[in-house]
């Protein structure tokens, strides 16, 4: 569908026929050409910064579960930093290597709900493809320009280090022997130790209105400038497969919390469930801004060279689902990609 409409843009725009007059002939604008075409090489350079990922879990703040059979270690290793636990419970924890299910209690959690994290997020790298630029001239100074070409595939580049931030009140023996404070960092995810975190192809057709400086016959460099509207169209994301198998892990440890294995989930044990990875990302328009040249060799070619630039953000999410338990994990981030746009080509005119 997307493809469709840069195709109906480009089929709209009517040829008209142009004066018999001599192109060159030195008549001020006499005899201009309504019709260009140019192929060149178009090389994107992404300008925006990383933006925090916000994630959200199916475990609301103060989610009672069962903690389920848990090692004594890690019981040990999650406590709040600075708390003693009681005597007899450091005792049973020291004396067990493995507390069993009838005596672990349940835990009162709370931090999974939703937190945000700061400098992580997604950047695009830079990409170069073979641009395609049609132009309808209404005079000989305005057009109206249709800007396009092979839609590029583009690494998004991961930043920063995704934690969880839990913490849960546990209750062994349903708290006959004091409660256990518990509070730990969980590392989800490191988005940049795998190479791209991500991949999508970009259809980005622009959409300008122009004026065109000089005259047809009179001058041969033409500068120009352009203002319109871009349209950006993510399809065949991809997500990396180390990153993938990271938010699975993930998955796992929110659907144990579910399925009453709360400690199983600070073990990084899977689950019962089955989850599955999905990354999206939202249409979004933005304003284009360009300033352009055209250098005529004769009255049908020329080459032409440009620098546009685009104020361009979308939405990327990314899910984490099974069947069972549904949404385990939903995360947001925005991407800034606000690039410039350099083109150099050769054109033909009609």
């Amino acid at each position: 569908m997307k493809k469709t409409l840069c195709c109906l843009a480009l089929s709209s725009l009517p040829v008209i026929s142009y004066a018999n007059s001599p192109y060159f002939s030195l008549k001020d604008g006499d005899g201009f050409k309504r019709f260009s075409v140019s192929v060149g090489a178009l090389h994107v350079m992404p300008q925006g910064k990383a933006q925090p990922f916000r994630v959200n879990t199916a475990i609301h703040n103060g989610y009672t579960a069962d903690v389920g059979e848990v090692q004594s270690q890690t019981v040990r290793d999650n406590l709040r930093d600075g708390f003693e636990p009681p005597v007899l419970l450091s005792g049973a924890l020291n004396l067990l290597p493995t507390v069993p299910a009838n005596m672990s209690g349940q835990a009162t959690i709370s931090g999974l709900e939703q937190w945000d994290n700061p400098g992580t997020g997604l950047e695009a790298d830079d990409v170069t493809t073979l641009g395609i630029i049609s132009n309808y001239f209404f005079t000989d100074n305005i057009s109206f320009e249709v800007k396009g070409g092979i839609p590029p595939k583009v690494d998004l580049q991961g930043k920063g280090k995704i934690y969880a931030p839990f913490s849960a009140i546990a209750r062994p023996l349903g708290g006959a022997l004091g409660e256990l404070e518990l509070q730990n960092d969980i590392l989800i995810t490191d988005l940049a130790a795998h190479g791209p975190a991500a991949s999508a192809r970009a259809w980005t057709p622009a959409f300008e209105f122009q004026y065109h400086f000089g005259k047809t016959g009179v001058n041969k460099f033409r500068p120009y400038v352009g203002v319109g509207l871009m349209y950006a169209y993510f399809n065949e994301l991809e997500i990396n497969p180390r990153t993938e198998q990271d938010l699975i892990a993930a998955g796992h440890m929110i659907a144990n919390i579910k399925e009453g294995k709360a400690g199983a989930s600070l073990e990084g044990t899977p689950s019962a469930a089955n989850p599955k990875v999905e990354l999206d990302a939202t249409d979004a328009f933005a304003p284009v801004a360009t300033v352009g040249f055209t250098y005529d060799f004769n009255e049908k070619w020329f080459a032409v060279g440009s620098v546009s630039y685009a104020h361009l953000k979308n939405e990327t999410t990314i899910t984490v689902t099974d069947a069972k338990h549904g949404e385990l994990i939903h995360s947001k981030a925005d991407i800034e990609v606000n690039p410039i746009i350099a083109y150099a080509g050769f054109g033909m005119r009609f």
